[in-house]
Order: structure tokens, then sequence, then C-alpha cells
């Protein structure tokens, strides 16, 4: 089972990345995905997430309207679009997966795999 994130680097304030999360070794529709960020010297949150197949999706406060995930399943490829960033959005930004009969809730509060993140650093 593996998720590997790309995408990250550095960017002026105001710019846009997007982000790709690759997942091999498990059937990619069946699992619901979330994108975290972890923030220097703060806890990792979970900031967007979307469903396996039926294009279900939320974002944490803080990215509604300037972030937005999508998934192709065909490349077991879920994105995370991301425009007007701000200093604040400096982190590594991890993808997560977890099968849709074991969420907990949505967004789910529990992930079984996670990849290793990618850095995101915003900065003029």
């Amino acid at each position: 089972f593996q998720l590997v994130e790309s995408g990250g680097g550095l960017v002026q304030p105001g710019g846009s990345l997007r982000l790709s999360c690759v997942g091999a070794g498990f059937v990619f529709e069946y699992y619901v995905i979330g994108w975290f960020r972890q923030a220097p010297g703060k806890e990792r949150e979970q900031i967007s997430w979307i469903s396996g197949s039926d294009g279900n999706v939320g974002y944490e406060d803080s990215v509604k309207g300037r972030f937005t995930i999508s998934r192709d399943n065909a490349k077991s490829t879920a994105f995370l679009e991301m425009k007007a960033l701000t200093p604040n959005d400096t982190g590594v930004y991890s993808c997560a997966a977890i099968h849709y009969m074991l969420a907990d809730g949505w967004p789910p509060g529990h992930y079984d795999y996670r990849g290793q993140g990618t850095q995101v650093t915003v900065s003029s």
C-alpha cells in the first residue's frame, strides 16, 4: 500500500500550486482520500477530503474558496489545487486514505494509510 505526494515547492504569496497524491497497491476508488497540512510548530490538520466515487468533498474553513480537491480514479490519483496562497499555508502537505467502509465519519477522523508528504513554502 503506497501513497506518494508531489507538486510542492516554493511559491510567492498569491500564487498557486497543484499537489498530486498517487496511490498504489489498492483499489483507489474504494478509498476516501484526505489532504493534511502540518505547519511549522503546529499539529497536523485535515484541510480537505473527498469520497471514493460519488464526488462528495469537504474543506476546512481556512482553505474554502481557495483550494479544490479532486481525483482521477482511473489514474489512482488525487489532487489538491491551491490558489491565493499565503504564508500561513506553508507546511508539509500529505495525503491519507481509508476504505470507505471503515470511515468513522465525514470527514473521517482516522485514516489507515498516509504518504510521506511534500513541502509547500509560501514566501516572497
